[in-house]
């Protein structure tokens, strides 16, 4: 097996794992951007997963091959509104946000996995029918070189969420919204001073967080899962988080480790189709992306400064 060869596995392979960790990480940039920790990002997932799921499977039939992108907004809005929950606890009522997040995530799986048994009678959803599946881009495909390696046996959500990438990026540092959401996880006071809603600003970071997140868990159970089950969503919302910290709350940034993560999830999957790692048992394979997230969490990535403001509640008119 030539290089060509092991690159035409690889990259696709990748930019499909990739596609709802970098969804998410984005998710939890804004949300941290503007101060508020939000480790409920797996718990958003799994919602969104859930939510995704159910909804291709009830209308399918309904909307046809639309039923996947349909699926996605209406994970996008469950995503947004449970996000609230988080939003109401940690913004309005100041509870710590650490707890809040941790919450979020118990009650998004136990609620997910007995709304699964009411409506199903088993502990897992049916397979469904319309998912994404692999594409050739039009045109693109056909670039030698970069077409095959790039646009070819892929899928449409992997563009999309680095398209989001950068539209997250220019809202982030280039327009007055990005700059007030900096603000307030910077320096609330100063911000509040300047005439900028701290409260307001923070419930946007929130629920757009969510909102990104469901769509991350969607674009999971959609494009590589396929059904929901207690273990659909497992860990990708912390390896988001890792993600948001290793890219040091940079959405390009974010988004580049996510596309790491994604070729360490990739490689238990496609590792024992590699001659460089076909005689590695599995089992390595399979925690190596868990380790790599310790990893990049542990020093080796250099020092990663967060928002100042990050984790601490804003009471108008306290220091």
């Amino acid at each position: 097996m030539g290089l060509m060869d092991i690159l035409l596995i690889v990259i696709p392979s990748t930019l499909l794992w990739a596609a709802p960790l970098i969804f998410t990480a984005l998710g939890g940039n804004f949300s941290e951007r503007s101060g508020v920790v939000n480790i409920g990002l797996e718990g958003l997932m799994v919602i969104g997963a859930f939510s995704a799921i159910v909804f291709n499977l009830t209308f399918d039939n309904t909307f046809g091959n639309a039923t996947p992108w349909i699926s996605l907004l209406i994970a996008m809005v469950i995503g947004a509104l449970f996000s609230v929950l988080h939003a109401l606890a940690s913004i309005t009522f100041r509870a710590d946000q650490v707890v809040s997040g941790v919450a979020i995530n118990l009650l998004a799986v136990g609620a997910a996995l007995f709304l699964v048994k009411f409506i199903y009678g088993k502990g897992q959803t049916d397979i469904i029918q319309k998912g994404f599946s692999k594409i050739d881009v039009p045109l693109l495909s056909d670039i030698p070189l970069i077409g095959p390696l790039f646009f070819s046996n892929t899928y449409y959500t992997s563009y999309v969420a680095i398209i989001v990438a950068f539209i997250a990026w220019f809202v982030m540092f280039k327009t007055p919204f990005g700059l007030r959401l900096r603000a307030v996880g910077e320096h609330p006071m100063a911000a509040d001073t300047m005439g900028v809603n701290v409260t307001k600003m923070r419930y946007i970071g929130v629920i757009i967080s969510g909102a990104l997140a469901g769509i991350g868990g969607g674009v999971y159970a959609q494009s590589i899962s396929s059904d929901f089950s207690h273990a659909t969503i497992s860990g990708q919302g912390f390896m988001a988080l890792a993600a948001l910290i290793f890219g040091k709350w940079h959405p390009l940034g974010a988004m580049g480790a996510a596309l790491f993560f994604g070729f360490a999830q990739s490689l238990s999957i496609i590792g024992s189709s590699l001659p460089f790692l076909e005689n590695i048992p599995n089992v390595y394979l399979l925690i190596a992306p868990y380790v790599l997230t310790i990893l990049a969490l542990t020093g080796f990535i250099g020092r990663a400064d967060a928002p100042k403001a990050l984790g601490t509640p804003y009471v108008k008119g306290e220091r």
